[in-house]
């Protein structure tokens, strides 16, 4: 049976989901037809890339310009919707789908009037090294897509806010005092090992047309690309480990850097859901202390210490983890009364 405000929620999940289905269609349809559109005006190739003067340095070919902003986009909304799809209970959470619709709105802003601003460069000029120079242009691309963004954010905080189940207290596990139980949880984010992979591969290619002087100023761009696939790295997986000691936490292929946790620093622990936009987005959130390790919303293990402090870690089965934890740590206190 389901009841009313279920019957609610779900035809909200699906307004939601054909308006972002629509957005997603509309800025592809944009950039598609508007160059189309003047086709027969603009030169080919056409300038792309303008210095620091203003002036155009770099061309791009015609088809290239009308299929590498759709492309882009394809997988800015795509990666967008395939975490909304994974995780369908953040569209009735207020924050992350608030996060979401601000995310799409200002990447679809952000694209479009790149293109809007290419095309009015070069419209009517012979050859792209005779494009109109770009100055204000630079200003209204970094503020309107955050106002985009803004009011994105403001159309996703609209509907209904289901609180997730409030965390209950820590469970307790039967320990047999002759062995030594261990509990081991590794959670990977796709996607990061995907940003990890392209950047590492882009940062290759780019360098070595440097290398060969058919890319003179690739440097510049390597540095960024090596430490965004860095960055994709360490946020590919994390790994949860508990002994009687200490609860260990390891990020990235490598397993480094880690955390370790003595457990008489612990007063208890839980399972909670959280999601990237109650905690300020992803990877390491927070202050020491009191901090949240993000690679995916969702279940997560919340250890609180002695001193008042907590740390969140995304993983999986954190229940049964919450369960041995607070048994270790129970055991390793003393008696009650003495």
């Amino acid at each position: 049976m389901t009841g009313p405000q279920h019957d609610t929620v779900t035809g909200f999940r699906t307004r939601f989901l054909l308006a972002s289905a629509a957005w997603a269609v509309l800025v592809a349809a944009v950039l598609v037809a508007v160059p189309l559109a003047f086709a027969d005006r603009l030169p080919d190739p056409l300038a792309t890339h303008w210095g620091a003067s203003g002036r155009p340095d770099g061309s791009m070919a015609f088809g290239a310009f009308v299929l590498f902003p759709v492309v882009l986009w394809a997988v800015v909304a795509g990666l967008v919707g395939a975490g909304v799809a994974a995780r369908a209970r953040t569209l009735v959470r207020r924050a992350p789908r608030a996060w979401a619709c601000a995310g799409l709105a200002w990447a679809g802003g952000f694209v479009v009037l790149i293109q809007v601003f290419t095309i009015a460069a070069n419209l009517d000029r012979g050859d792209w090294t005779r494009a109109a120079n770009m100055s204000w242009q630079v200003a209204v691309v970094v503020a309107a897509p955050l106002v985009l963004g803004a009011l994105g954010r403001l159309a996703g905080r609209r509907g209904p806010d289901v609180s997730p189940a409030a965390p209950q207290p820590g469970a307790l596990i039967d320990l047999d005092p002759g062995k030594r139980p261990v509990w081991v949880s590794t959670t990977a984010a796709p996607w990061a090992a995907w940003l990890a992979l392209v950047s590492v591969a882009a940062a290759l290619v780019v360098a070595g047309l440097a290398l060969s002087g058919r890319f003179p100023g690739g440097w510049a761009a390597v540095v960024p690309l090596a430490l965004t696939g860095v960055v994709g790295a360490v946020l590919s997986s994390v790994s949860v480990r508990v002994v009687p000691e200490a609860l260990t936490v390891s990020v990235g292929p490598l397993r480094w850097p880690s955390r370790r946790v003595r457990l008489d620093r612990v007063e208890r622990a839980w399972s909670e859901e959280r999601y990237p936009g109650q905690v300020g987005g992803w990877g390491y959130r927070g202050l020491p202390g009191h901090a949240t390790i993000m690679i995916r919303g969702g279940e997560c293990l919340v250890v609180r210490y002695t001193s008042g402090g907590e740390l969140a870690i995304t993983v999986d089965d954190a229940a049964a983890g919450a369960a041995l934890i607070n048994a270790l740590a129970a055991r390793r206190r003393p008696p009650a009364g003495r």
